[in-house]
C-alpha cells in the first residue's frame, strides 16, 4: 500500500520510479535547498557531491563540487558514480538528462514554489525521491509547526517597512528584486513590503529607481554587501542618502542561502529577517 502511495506521488510530481526501489546510496544535489533537505532527512552521509550553491550544513563545504559555476556536465556528474541526482526543475538540459539515463543514473527534478505550502511540498517531494516518505511527513510536520510559530511572532509587530533587495557582485553587477521572486516572498513573510513594485523577477539597479522606491531598509546578501565595500560604501552610493534607508543607515546583510532556500530552515529565515526589519 505504501509503495502505491509513493508511486502516485511521483507521478504527480512528474517523474517515474522503479518497483521496489531502494534508498539511494550515492546522491548528488544541485541546489542548496536540496542539499540541506537531504541532510535533514538523515541521508547527508550519502551525498557524494554538491553544486556551488550548497554551503549548509557546514560539512558540505568539504564535499566535491560538480562544477565551478552553476553549469553542470553529464561527464562531471557521471564521474561521481551517483545512483541519484536531485536537481531543481528546469536546471538540467534534456541532453544531459538523456546521458544520465543512458548511464543508468536516476535524475529526479524537484519543483520549488516559494511559499509556506511550497516549502512543505518540497520537503515531501525530496523525501519521496529518497524513498523515505515517513521521514518526509515527520519533517514536514515539524517544519510547518516552526513556521507557524515564526509567523505568529511576525504578526505581533505593527510595522511594515518597505524593503529593497539589491543583488550585487561588485558595482558592475547590481540588480533589484521585483515581485514574484523568492526575495519578494520572504520579505512579505517576515512582515515587510517589497519596495520594488510594478515588475516581476529582477531588473538592473539604477539610482532613479532607488530614489523612487524610497525603501526604509536596503537588504543585501552578505557576499553582495562585501563586494561593494561594506555598509558605509553603500551609504555613499548615489541616491542612497535621499532614501529613508540611507537617512537612518538601515543597511541589512543576511545569509543568502538561508533567505532563499524555502525548505527546512524557513522559520529561521522568517525570524531572522523580521528581527532585522524592526
Amino acid at each position: 500500500m505504501q509503495f502505491i502511495k509513493n508511486s502516485f506521488l511521483f507521478l504527480l510530481l512528474g517523474f517515474s520510479i522503479q518497483a521496489n526501489a531502494a534508498a539511494p546510496k550515492r546522491i548528488i544535489t544541485l541546489s542548496g535547498a536540496l542539499t540541506e533537505t537531504v541532510d535533514a532527512l538523515g541521508l547527508g552521509k550519502s551525498i557524494v557531491a554538491v553544486d556551488v550553491t550548497s554551503i549548509y550544513p557546514a560539512y558540505v563545504n568539504d564535499l566535491p563540487k560538480v562544477s565551478k559555476n552553476r553549469t553542470v556536465s553529464a561527464e562531471g556528474l557521471i564521474s561521481f558514480k551517483p545512483d541519484l541526482v536531485l536537481a531543481p526543475e528546469g536546471s538540467v538540459s534534456k541532453e544531459i538528462a538523456y546521458q544520465l539515463q543512458s548511464a543508468g543514473i536516476n535524475l529526479i527534478n524537484i519543483k520549488q514554489d516559494f511559499s509556506v505550502n511550497g516549502s512543505i511540498a518540497f520537503i515531501k517531494a525530496v523525501a519521496a525521491a529518497l524513498q523515505v516518505p515517513a521521514k518526509g511527513e515527520a519533517l514536514a510536520k515539524q517544519t510547518q509547526a516552526k513556521v507557524n510559530k515564526a509567523l505568529t511572532e511576525v504578526k505581533k509587530s505593527n510595522k511594515t517597512p518597505k524593503v529593497l533587495f539589491i543583488y550585487a557582485r561588485g558595482t558592475g553587477v547590481m540588480l533589484v528584486a521585483g515581485q514574484h521572486t523568492n526575495i519578494d516572498a520572504i520579505i512579505t513573510l517576515a512582515g515587510g513590503k517589497n519596495a520594488a513594485q510594478g515588475f516581476d523577477n529582477f531588473k538592473p539597479y539604477t539610482t532613479e529607481s532607488l530614489i523612487e522606491a524610497n525603501p526604509d531598509v536596503i537588504l543585501m546578501f552578505d557576499f553582495g554587501l562585501s563586494s561593494l565595500g561594506g555598509a558605509e560604501a553603500v551609504l555613499k552610493m548615489p541616491g542612497v542618502a535621499q532614501t529613508n534607508a540611507g537617512k537612518n543607515k538601515r543597511i541589512v546583510q543576511m545569509d543568502g542561502e538561508l533567505l532563499i532556500n524555502f525548505s527546512v530552515r524557513l522559520d529561521q529565515a522568517i525570524t531572522a529577517l523580521n528581527k532585522n526589519l524592526q
